[in-house]
């Protein structure tokens, strides 16, 4: 009887939990990342129905068939119920999966828009540098032997290439509401990861590789980027900012910076 009612305490303790709103997402600032809260929610829900179905039966169970001085019985068991419920299983886990898979594919497979922001992101121990290309729309070449942090170069901009004289390299990436944006991640050293919880991504930097990531923030306002990937001592200082900004406030920045850039 204690037993029973012990489980129904539980799993009653556990519900309530979930409903809390404070253990709940921050908002959701894109489409991407709503739709994942619709998964997330309707998994959440089915495995909820499943717990309470479960821990009912047990409760049920241990009350059921409780000491009650009675003479022992052994059970071998039911193959058939075994069998549908383990076919069960496997279908909702199977449906959940394949209704989860647009919404990954919707980000990591989705072809490039011809509107989109390009921007370039620079990982390394311990901090985050974003690249816009300059007036002419095009970004400049890059040389390793010129990275230079201190004198504001992280990325290595080749001096003697003109494209790259007006590009524009920033610590905090800003980008226009309802724009879609790409964003070519790299590192200079070791695996990084750039995460923005309001977008509802994360996407691993390996140094060696060009990653592109895709988003269309719609809700303006100033979000964390830390990096998620342990990579050193240093790794809790690497954060940075994202500042989703109305579009014309965004123009506004983006001829502020160029006019701050130093020209050969």
């Amino acid at each position: 009887m204690a037993i029973a009612i012990l489980i129904a305490a539980l799993a009653g303790a556990t519900l309530a939990l979930f409903f809390q709103p404070r253990w709940w997402f921050p908002d959701a600032i894109s489409a991407h990342a709503r739709a994942y809260d619709s998964q997330f929610a309707l998994t959440l829900w089915v495995i909820g129905c499943i717990f309470v179905l479960a821990q009912g039966g047990l409760a049920w169970i241990a009350f059921r068939y409780r000491d009650q001085g009675q003479t022992p019985s052994a059970n071998s068991g039911n193959n058939r119920l075994e069998i549908v419920w383990t076919v069960a299983t496997a279908a909702v886990f199977l449906a959940l999966a394949f209704a989860g898979q647009g919404i990954w594919a919707g980000v990591h497979l989705a072809v490039d828009d011809p509107r989109a922001l390009h921007v370039e992101v620079m990982a390394k121990q311990f901090a985050w540098s974003y690249r816009y290309a300059g007036a002419d729309g095009v970004f400049g070449r890059v040389d390793i032997r010129q990275i230079d942090d201190a004198g504001g170069n992280p990325f290595g901009i080749d001096s003697t290439d003109p494209k790259g004289a007006d590009d524009i390299t920033a610590a905090i990436l800003r980008v226009p509401a309802g724009r879609p944006v790409e964003l070519r991640l790299k590192s200079r050293d070791v695996i990084h990861n750039f995460f923005v919880r309001e977008l509802r991504l994360k996407q691993d930097v390996v140094p060696g590789m060009t990653i592109p990531l895709r988003f269309t923030a719609d809700k303006p306002g100033t979000y964390e980027v830390p990096c998620s990937e342990l990579c050193g001592l240093g790794h809790h200082q690497m954060r940075s900012a994202l500042v989703v900004m109305p579009p014309d406030a965004y123009e506004e920045w983006l001829q502020e910076a160029r006019q701050k850039v130093v020209l050969p």
